[in-house]
């Protein structure tokens, strides 16, 4: 009995056995359901009514679907069944349904509501649902709207096959149908089971692989639960793999020049004094190349361990973007850009800690200017927005591939068009995504291959308030 086979069996034998004695209850249960939709029946016309009749008090609720679909969000709550509201000729003004939300302000059309229009009450009961029209008067006794009230009856419907199967069908049909269908079911939850108990122990092995999402809700779900994380994986892994080739390749270079300077010296090159300050410089360059790619990691590593804090200041936009702009200024000039800012002086006081989002905006800006060509355009641009401050960096370089839009700000990510540079750890647009969300805010990209990027940063202008005992943002 510790086998899910057999817990299966069982489960299909015990209820034969249990039915068998108590067939005259059965009967019983079948009156007793049948009285129930009268009953029903007679609920939901009640209802109808009384909707019909609180509805006439509402002003102006039978010529504007706005207060039609007020009215309905008030009492459909409270109310397990699908309400319209339709006009005296027979247009949808509001619905619960949403499955004809799309109708609103055309004349809907079904059995017996000419009738209806008339200022007759329609009744219609089918094997799925109950349905009652009721037409709202006035004080001329004129039909001014209708209300309509469903109530589905697929419970009921199944009930009531599930008796005429029992009835049919012979008590030792019944047993062995029971066994056979236990010792199907089994199998049948047992296989996927068996599939994901395998694919987990082979994700242990290193040779995982995605498995079929087939089989009962439970069953898919747990599959797709596995394939969600196992793309997780796969993710986490290929960004060790990126992360591991950047690192060789960014500190390859200028480790490789650093020994080349190193052995210049070693080998007579410090009693040339021009050549040794010239080595010398090029060793703190090359060192300096460094430190940034050093930052990013450091950067990465508090913002994945929930450490980052943020010293929020009231900050002048026009005032802290000065000096944040002008060396991305001095280089877009030396490349030959065209530099253009656009920041009105008459933006509110935004929170925010400067020093990271000064970072933030570096990165966009780094790229923008790393990936123009000479002669392209960099506009800054700032405004107001519903409560929020955007800032945009926008550039004409060769855009990016809408393939790649969903992946720019992956940890360690680079485009793969050769109009990209490949230097750089792929940090950058990661790191100022992740300081914009810790202000509460967030960014946004718009690019089209050969058309440029747009970059916009959105800020609250308020700082965020945090439900009780959560943790302030990383």
């Amino acid at each position: 009995m510790h086998r899910l086979r057999s817990h299966f069996i069982l489960s299909h034998i015990l209820p034969v056995l249990v039915i068998v004695p108590l067939f005259g209850l059965l009967i019983l249960y079948v009156v007793q359901t049948q009285l129930l939709i009268a009953n029903i029946s007679n609920s939901l016309t009640e209802q109808a009514e009384i909707i019909a009749e609180v509805a006439n008090t509402q002003p102006g609720l039978w010529r504007d679907t706005a207060v039609a679909e007020a009215y309905i969000g008030r009492i459909s709550p409270r109310l397990e069944v699908s309400i319209m509201l339709m006009d005296a000729s027979g247009v949808l003004l509001a619905t619960s349904d949403p499955a004809y939300t799309t109708q609103y302000g055309q004349p809907l059309t079904y059995p017996g509501l000419d009738q209806a229009l008339t200022g007759e009450r329609l009744l219609a009961v089918s094997g799925a649902q109950i349905d009652v029209t009721v037409p709202a008067m006035n004080t001329q006794e004129q039909v001014v709207g209708l209300v309509r009230v469903t109530n589905e009856l697929d419970r009921a419907t199944a009930r009531f096959d599930s008796l005429r199967r029992f009835i049919l069908a012979m008590v030792g049909l019944e047993l062995a149908l029971g066994v056979v269908m236990g010792l199907l079911l089994a199998l049948n939850l047992e296989r996927p089971l068996a599939r994901v108990t395998a694919a987990i122990f082979a994700v242990g092995q290193g040779q995982a692989s995605p498995i079929p999402e087939s089989g009962p809700t439970e069953v898919r779900q747990l599959a797709q639960a596995f394939n969600s994380l196992l793309g997780r994986l796969e993710t986490l892994e290929s960004s060790r793999r990126r992360l591991l080739a950047n690192l060789v390749h960014e500190l390859g270079r200028p480790l490789g020049a650093l020994r080349s300077a190193v052995y210049s010296l070693r080998h007579g090159g410090d009693q040339d004094e021009v050549l040794r300050q010239e080595l010398l410089a090029g060793m703190e360059a090359e060192l300096a190349r460094m430190q940034p790619m050093l930052d990013d990691l450091a950067q990465l590593h508090e913002q994945v361990l929930g450490t980052l804090h943020l010293n929020r200041q009231e900050t002048l936009l026009v005032e802290w973007l000065a000096p944040v702009l002008a060396p991305w200024r001095e280089a877009a000039q030396a490349k030959g850009l065209h530099w253009q800012v656009n920041v009105p002086l008459t933006l509110p006081l935004v929170p925010l800690d400067r020093a990271r989002m000064a970072q933030a905006v570096g990165n966009l800006l780094s790229n923008a200017v790393k990936y123009s060509r000479p002669g392209g355009r960099i506009d800054v641009a700032a405004g107001r927005e519903a409560g929020t401050i955007w800032l945009r960096v926008s550039d004409t370089g060769p855009g990016i591939p809408a393939g790649e839009l969903a992946h720019i700000f992956d940890p360690f990510y680079r485009g793969q068009q050769e109009t990209r540079f490949p230097q750089g750890l792929g940090l950058g647009l990661t790191i100022a995504r992740d300081l914009v969300e810790a202000h509460g805010g967030h960014l946004e990209v718009t690019s089209r291959p050969g058309q440029g990027s747009h970059f916009t940063i959105y800020l609250p202008l308020a700082v965020p308030t945090l439900p009780a005992g959560s943790a302030p943002a990383a």
